[in-house]
This record gives structure tokens, sequence and C-alpha cells, in this order.
């Protein structure tokens, strides 16, 4: 969009996040159960928005303490995927970038806008109620790599 009086132009971007396949000791992924919309009482992997000028690392540790109060260690860069923040035609395009990590202090509580937390063993994850598209792209990219290795 461009202002017509002073010539701004408006760049619409997707907004960038940082989200973690946090893995357990027994290989269990855990979830966090949105308290908020869009998607309140659905599914999700921890993370969230990265702040202007925040490196997309440091945006990852802060939010796993923010929602669940852990520190991370182990973390490995599994990529980006696209998604929207919400349904319909106005909801703004997210570039979620994703990483596999575990915990490395601390005990998992739902904080911020985390209702609940809980691990799912890969077999037991409730694809029908995950909050976004991307989620089971996500959650088979690192199950690949699982097998990979």
């Amino acid at each position: 969009m461009v202002c017509p009086e002073c010539g701004f132009v408006h760049y619409a971007n997707s907004k960038a996040t940082a989200s973690a396949v946090i893995v357990d000791d027994e290989g269990r992924v855990m979830l966090s159960k949105r308290a908020v919309e869009p998607f309140a009482g659905q599914w999700d992997l921890p993370g969230g928005f990265i702040e202007e000028g925040e490196h997309p690392l440091d945006c990852l540790h802060r939010e796993l303490r923010e929602e669940a109060g852990v520190g991370l260690c182990d973390v490995e860069y599994l990529g980006v995927f696209m998604d929207r923040y919400g349904e319909g035609p106005a909801a703004p395009w997210t570039m979620n970038l994703y990483w596999s990590a575990r915990i490395s202090d601390g005990s998992p509580e739902p904080a911020d806008d985390v209702a609940e937390l809980r691990f799912f063993a890969p077999n037991e994850i409730p694809y029908d109620e995950l909050a976004f598209e991307n989620l089971p792209d996500v959650i088979s990219a690192w199950r690949g790599r699982q097998q990979d290795a």
C-alpha cells in the first residue's frame, strides 16, 4: 500500500516466529495448549514471535523460558515453514523457524499464553487438535531426522 499524500510504502511481510520440537529422554514431544486466540484450546509447539532486532535463537530461548520455564540444550535447526496466524484472508502470514531441542534445566510449567504442557509419544500426537497447518509438516521433518540418525 502506498500513501497518496507522502508516498510512504507499506510492505506486507510475513511475521517471523521461533519455535521448538522439545523432546524428552523417552522420545516424546512436548506440545503446548494455547490459552489465547487464534486457536485457543488447541495444541501447538512452544515458541513465539521474534521481536524487532532479536536474533531468532535468542527468541527461542526467551519464549521457552516465558511459556514453559525451561532452558534448552542440543538445539538443532529443523527448517522454515510458512503458515497463517489465524483463519481467513486477513490472517497475517508467518515465517516459522523451528529447531529440535532438549530441556537443559527447569521443569515444564505452563505460563504466559500457555494453558497446558504435555509430552506425547510420536504415535500419540493429536493431529486433529493441532492449532496450525504447518505443525504436521514440522513434526514429520523432525521424525525424518530421527529416522536418518
